[in-house]
């Protein structure tokens, strides 16, 4: 097979080794009547040339200019040009996981300042270096409930993102576990329902703040409720908007986690994401990714390292609890120096900005004949309109007319088919939203 790199001779040799006589005779003695591949499909090679033009044509389909109101989880907010400026500096290309301290200060040093601001932001006491996205963090955190609590249930409301939620059916497809997920309310996490489905034998409850459709929940009743009876509280978080509200920390969570990618990472089509995670100190060595620590060296001078190794698969094998290899360190890199350029009041002004602009774009979609509000509790920067039409359909119309108009939620909640997800950010201005809701209204009246 041409993508295989063995030649007609190693197969040969391999085969004669094992003693089976072809291919075929060994897939009929492992009890595999597989076909081999169809390659007929695949085209003729190309040149350099012609590969690069065809993936020109290819990225120029992409709509690059739409004025961005689609959140729902990833959100189009302003980066500062000195974040690619100081993050596209040489010494960060080719940042690895930084084993050898010795010659790895620098990115050890970026990892710690990184780990301390998001302890700061989610108002918890030790976080990793991050993981993969916000979804795989999720699970990771409901992966480390069960190793901690060491139960086989967890409890997840549906007011938590249907990608995070799909996310993790799929890595739970081949684990014993049992997964249960609660029916959310018009636009809140239905608490009192969560907490009748846990019982004795949940490992964790996971719930989203703010949830999916955008709403605030006071939560430190519940993190209570759950601690009373040995349930661990997961929350996936918005960063941006933990700089205006009650911090995770504040209502109690034990693991915080949540999506990175509003702290300077632009969208991108699908990636790069980053996961963050921050727990409890008594949880800390039941945590997966890596930790940067300060140590002292014999003269007593700072220096920083990779701590508690102990836990990784380089010594306990496949007892570690830490399987995170990849490397997200350009991407912790890029939160870091967005949050440090901005600093804390900065982040403040940031997020009252998108709350600001979210208030205003609301007021003026709710002028349109047939768009109502959907439910009635506090927002951050997202909130969901009903439309008298399917909202899918209307998405798709705005698209022709510059924008992206928002999260059609009848994709992942088949009774929502007329409620549109709205997501504003700073980044929008006051002309922008009057030109969107005059779009909307053209495209559900004319």
């Amino acid at each position: 097979m041409p993508y295989i790199a063995n030649t007609e001779e190693d197969r040969r040799e391999m085969l004669d080794a094992i003693g089976c006589a072809s291919m075929e005779a060994l897939r009929a003695a492992a009890g595999v009547n597989l076909p081999p591949p169809a390659l007929d499909n695949i085209p003729e090679g190309r040149s350099e040339f012609e590969v690069s033009r065809h993936l020109e044509r290819l990225a120029g389909r992409n709509a690059t200019t739409l004025v961005n109101f689609l959140g729902a989880g990833y959100y189009d907010h302003l980066i500062p040009a000195a974040v690619d400026a100081l993050a596209g500096m040489p010494e960060f290309y080719t940042a690895y996981t930084p084993y050898q301290p010795e010659a790895s200060q620098g990115t050890l040093q970026a990892i710690f300042e990184y780990q301390s601001a998001i302890c700061r932001l989610t108002g918890m006491e030790v976080a990793n270096a991050s993981l993969y996205d916000g979804g795989t963090a999720l699970f990771e955190a409901m992966m480390m409930a069960i190793r901690i609590t060491r139960r086989r249930r967890a409890v997840i409301s549906e007011a938590v993102s249907p990608i995070f939620r799909r996310m993790i059916r799929c890595y739970c497809g081949n684990l014993d576990i049992e997964l249960i997920e609660v029916a959310s309310g018009v636009d809140d996490s239905a608490q009192a329902e969560l907490l009748a489905a846990a019982d004795e034998n949940t490992a964790c409850v996971l719930v989203q703040y703010p949830n999916f459709f955008g709403t605030l929940e006071e939560w430190s009743a519940f993190t209570a409720a759950l601690r009373e009876r040995g349930i661990l509280s997961v929350v996936s978080s918005y960063p941006m908007a933990l700089a205006l509200v009650k911090t995770p920390g504040e209502m109690g969570f034990d693991i915080v986690t949540g999506e990175g990618q509003s702290l300077g990472i632009p969208l991108e089509f699908g990636g790069p994401y980053l996961g963050f995670m921050a727990v409890r100190q008594k949880w800390m060595r039941k945590m997966p990714g890596r930790v940067v620590g300060r140590a002292h060296d014999h003269a007593g001078r700072d220096g920083f390292v990779l701590t508690l190794q102990a836990r990784e698969q380089h010594i306990k094998r496949e007892g570690a609890t830490s399987n995170i290899c990849s490397n997200e360190n350009y991407c912790a890199l890029r939160a870091l120096i967005y949050l440090s350029l901005l600093g804390r009041r900065g982040l403040v002004e940031a997020a009252e900005l998108c709350a600001a602009n979210a208030l205003f774009a609301r007021g003026e979609l709710l002028k349109i004949r047939g768009v109502k509000p959907v439910g009635g509790n506090a927002f951050f920067n997202e909130f969901i309109v009903e439309l008298p039409l399917d909202a899918g359909e209307v998405a798709g119309r705005m698209i022709d007319r510059g924008f992206a108009a928002g999260f059609p939620l009848g994709r992942y909640y088949p009774e929502r088919t007329g409620q549109l997800l709205v997501a504003v950010t700073g980044k929008r201005t006051r002309e922008e939203m009057k030109q969107f809701a005059a779009a909307m209204e053209a495209v559900l009246w004319n």
